[in-house]
Formats: C-alpha cells, structure tokens, sequence
C-alpha cells in the first residue's frame, strides 16, 4: 500500500470535508477547529460556517493541514500549524519548551475502515514534512502517554506517545492535561 500526503490546499477542499465534515451539513461539530481558534470563535461558528472557515483556511498560503491519500482516495488528516497562531501558544496546561517558533501537530485522523494501516504514521511524517518546507525551526505534538492501553477513538485524533515517537519525536515535557483519561505529554522534534 502507498499512501501519498499532500497539503490540504482549496484544490483539495472537498477531501477535507470529506475527511472532518459532519454528515448532517447543519451540525456544529469540531472541523478540527476546536484547537485551532480561540474558544469564543469557535462557540460562535455554527452549522456550515464551519466548513467555510476551514474552506478559508484551505486558500490560503499556507495549507491548515495535510492529507494522506492511497491512490485517489482520501483516508486521512493531520492539523499542523506554527504553534503562535494557535490557542496553544495561550495554554495553560501545554508547557512551552522554549521560544523557538515551533509548529504544533494536534490533530490525526483517519477515516474509518482504513485504520491500522499505518497512515498515521505517514500523516505524521508529512506533516512534519509540511512544516519543514515552510521554515519550522521543530515541530511539537500533544498525544495522549497511553502506555499500551486502547484509546477511544473518539479521543485518538490527538494521536500516541508511541506514534510520535515512532516518527523521532522525543518526550520534552509533561502537560497539565488530560484526554480520553491518559495524560498528554509534549513531544518535540528538533528539525534544525
């Protein structure tokens, strides 16, 4: 199987709402907005404002994310953005390591029925990818230190200690938070 990751450019927009877009147009779920824009932004975008914002953020420069296909399908998303224009750069119970610019990856997500293949990984790695073709000093991830235990799915989008460091990422600090019941930790990937 080859599963190729491309940036999620407005070209593109249709597979991204393949990918994060509710069933019902109409429903005011995540977009994988919820970690991107302050919360009252995201209160304040209802229904198919959503998309639009996510379709916005699609033409612009820089792609909100990357998506990994195999062939000419879409099977998965990974969020990566410079951690300064996200509310990570605000949180409270995400450290920082330091003041490099770096970019945060929190979001992975592959649909179902083509789980288990290894397209996280591949989404992790071309985020990262991403990230180093537009300047990223190192990229950071939040993932939930499961140890071996089974996450819910519902919960999984902000991926395993064990994929990141998969990837070459290395624990750098312990968070404040919690998700899906497993601490998060912070784990960074020196890129320079």
């Amino acid at each position: 199987m080859s599963i190729e990751v491309r940036p999620a450019t407005a070209e593109r927009f249709d597979d991204v709402a393949t990918i994060l877009g509710p069933k019902n147009p109409t429903a005011s779920v995540c977009w994988c907005l919820s970690h991107r824009v302050d919360s009252k932004t995201n209160r304040e975008l209802v229904g198919p404002a959503r998309g639009e914002y996510v379709k916005s953020l699609c033409a612009n420069d820089v792609a909100p994310g990357v998506l990994a296909y195999e062939g000419d399908v879409v099977v998965g998303w990974a969020a990566v953005a410079p951690r300064a224009e996200l509310p990570f750069a605000r949180a409270r119970k995400i450290p920082h390591v330091d003041e490099l610019p770096v970019w945060s990856v929190w979001c992975i997500r592959v649909r179902p029925g083509h789980r288990r293949k290894g397209i996280s990984h591949a989404l992790l790695d071309g985020a990262v990818a991403f990230a180093r073709s537009h300047g990223a000093p190192a990229v950071e991830g939040y993932p939930v230190d499961n140890q071996g235990e089974k996450v819910d799915t519902t919960m999984a989008y902000v991926g395993t200690r064990a994929v990141f460091e998969r990837a070459g990422f290395t624990k750098a600090a312990d968070t404040d938070s919690v998700s899906g019941g497993f601490p998060r930790v912070l784990m960074r990937l020196d890129l320079l």
